[in-house]
């Protein structure tokens, strides 16, 4: 009889607040304690800490409204100064409603209010935090530091929470990653009675974004990064923009 597959994700705590310049590296490190990092593990990071210590913060009194963002502020209900924000991070506006903007990222990723967020950010109400400037290139530095200190082989994934069509409610999905297959095809492979998949494709390091994700939690948990053990996967490994559907194959543009 075959063993059971197993996957354990493990929050790391003790990570401080962090701050523009702090070396994630080290600070994921000291948190491991007691958990030797070993080559095949995954660490998955919040977008957030990512964000700080690359000094993404702004403020609403940064941005000065353009005629767009009042028109759309009008739609939303939104600060004109927030929707100008989104605007500067954005490509194209996908949809306006009430409460709602869904736009292409400058990225490629499709998603609300450009990942600005406001939560957990600072005690200034004014403060908004924004993407890292280019995610896949974070987490292959951060592969590579880590790498370096504990001779290791990891896969690094940076998360973040994104609603989808389809469904209700948020998951965690991949913005970045490295050392592993993001997206696994699984195409020509033999299901139970022989016949070969056709389509198949699996978004692997959002599944892993997501598992790490119920244990990072969406609020104040506090636990930002999640050690993961027992992901085994063949497949060429890539980056989170793999993952990123071709607006021409994108019905729901």
């Amino acid at each position: 009889m075959k063993a059971a597959a197993q996957i354990t994700c493990t929050g790391l705590p003790g990570i401080p607040l962090i701050g523009e310049g702090d070396d994630l590296v080290e600070i994921i490190s000291d948190a491991l304690g007691n958990i030797a990092l070993m080559s095949g593990d995954v660490l998955v990071i919040a977008q957030k800490i990512v964000s700080k210590a690359e000094g993404r913060r702004a403020r609403l009194a940064d941005f000065t409204p353009s005629a767009e963002a009042y028109r759309l502020a009008e739609i939303v209900k939104k600060d004109p100064r927030h929707i100008e924000a989104i605007l500067s991070e954005s490509t194209e506006v996908i949809r306006a409603a009430e409460g709602v903007l869904i736009v292409a990222h400058r990225l490629g990723f499709v998603m609300a209010n450009a990942g600005i967020d406001q939560s957990n950010v600072a005690d200034d109400p004014d403060a908004i935090l924004l993407l890292p400037r280019d995610p896949g290139a974070t987490a292959a530095r951060l592969k590579a530091g880590l790498d370096a200190r504990h001779r290791t082989d990891v896969g690094i994934i940076i998360n973040d929470s994104f609603g989808r069509p389809w469904r209700n409610g948020v998951v965690g999905v991949a913005i970045g990653a490295a050392g592993i297959p993001a997206l696994q095809s699984l195409v020509g492979t033999p299901d139970l009675h022989g016949r070969a998949l056709r389509v198949t494709e699996v978004a692997l390091a959002d599944e892993l974004a997501a598992a790490a994700s119920l244990v990072m939690g969406q609020s104040a948990e506090g636990i930002p990064v999640v050690h993961v053990r027992g992901f085994a996967a063949t497949g060429v490994r890539g980056t989170a923009a793999a993952l990123i559907r071709p607006k021409e194959r994108d019905l729901f543009r």
